[in-house]
């Protein structure tokens, strides 16, 4: 039969996930609940296409369209997300989605079409390389993960164990929403709505969790994480002002990594991070490897690749103005701003 490309269905969720699951290409960003989080949290329209022949799926692309007149107008795979693109299990599956994906952003008029792929596949396409990825094996033996920590930050785990420092999985998101929020305001960034959050863990459930550290029963800092295949994705975090003093940030992910280990899962995905940034440094000191993305951009309207980095220095203005903000404002003002950047 011929191999046809076609949006997804409810009735096809089921199937999707599954091939997900088996898919080397993808990730827990291609799962198919995606869609219904971004449509529900930010109204955005997608287009989750999958490619099959014979009934069974040979390829899936999440696609969703943002359109503002400050951002622009987008067709992408994903936002949200630090992956996307194609995942598929042959070339003619991958070159299908990829024809329908760039035909739906002709029609659609946008100024780019852009794919956040963890390796390239348009090697003529402009590329953002900006971002960079920090994964590594977590050995089957505790204790053996504690001793690969590079000594410097060992000692920073120790010394939020030494401060009694405890962890605890949340059942909701309201602890971790509170150091999240307070944390993005500290930054000079919009944060994303306490909805979006609860939205996540009823969407994904159990692969959808919280850790949080408390000292004294006070909560100082906190992560989302995602569950996926044999991975752990530690993908929104937060802290307090206390944290730095108190060695938790180390602490908060050590214990992650040690609760991931003793229910068998095996890779930790230290997440997306800009080269030249703290974040980068924490987690190279943690000795994970970067590895670069690949990003890359059909220009379709624009003349170039879009430059939405906080490090931009035109951004520079609005981020020493937004920290001035009382916290209950950003919150209310932040979700509007930041469900048109992606």
């Amino acid at each position: 039969m011929t191999l046809t490309v076609r949006e997804m269905q409810q009735t096809d969720k089921v199937r999707w996930d599954a091939f997900v699951d088996s898919c080397p290409d993808a990730t827990f960003f291609h799962r198919s609940g995606w869609k219904e989080v971004i449509e529900r949290a930010f109204g955005h329209k997608t287009y989750f296409l999958l490619a099959e022949q014979d009934g069974v799926i040979q390829g899936v692309l999440p696609l969703a369209q943002i359109r503002h007149f400050l951002f622009g107008h987008s067709l992408s795979s994903l936002p949200f997300c630090v992956y996307g693109g194609i995942a598929a299990t042959s070339m003619p599956a991958r070159e299908k989605l990829d024809a329908a994906a760039q035909d739906i952003a002709s029609k659609l008029n946008v100024d780019y079409l852009e794919y956040r792929n963890i390796r390239p596949h348009h090697e003529d396409w402009p590329s953002k390389d900006l971002y960079v990825t920090f994964r590594k094996p977590i050995d089957p033996d505790v204790e053996q993960n504690m001793k690969n920590i590079p000594r410097k930050q060992r000692a920073m785990v120790r010394s939020g164990i030494k401060n009694n420092l405890v962890s605890e999985l949340d059942d909701g998101i309201e602890r971790f929403f509170g150091v999240f929020s307070d944390n993005m305001l500290r930054h000079g960034t919009p944060a994303l709505s306490k909805g979006y959050f609860a939205l996540l863990m009823e969407i994904f459930g159990q692969d959808c969790e919280v850790l949080s550290v408390t000292h004294d029963g006070e909560v100082v800092s906190s992560v989302l994480s995602f569950y996926f295949r044999d991975e752990v994705l530690p993908y929104y975090a937060g802290d307090t002002v206390k944290a730095r003093s108190l060695a938790a940030n180390d602490f908060k992910y050590w214990e992650l990594m040690r609760h991931a280990c003793e229910r068998g899962y095996r890779v930790f995905d230290y997440g997306r991070s800009k080269r030249g940034t703290g974040s980068f440094d924490f987690k190279k000191n943690w000795g994970f490897e970067a590895t670069p993305l690949s990003y890359e951009y059909q220009l379709h309207k624009a003349q170039a690749v879009p430059d939405q980095n906080p490090l931009n220095p035109k951004y520079q203005l609005f981020i020493k103005a937004w920290r001035k903000l009382p916290l209950s404002v950003a919150n209310f003002i932040g979700p509007h701003i930041v469900k048109n950047l992606g």
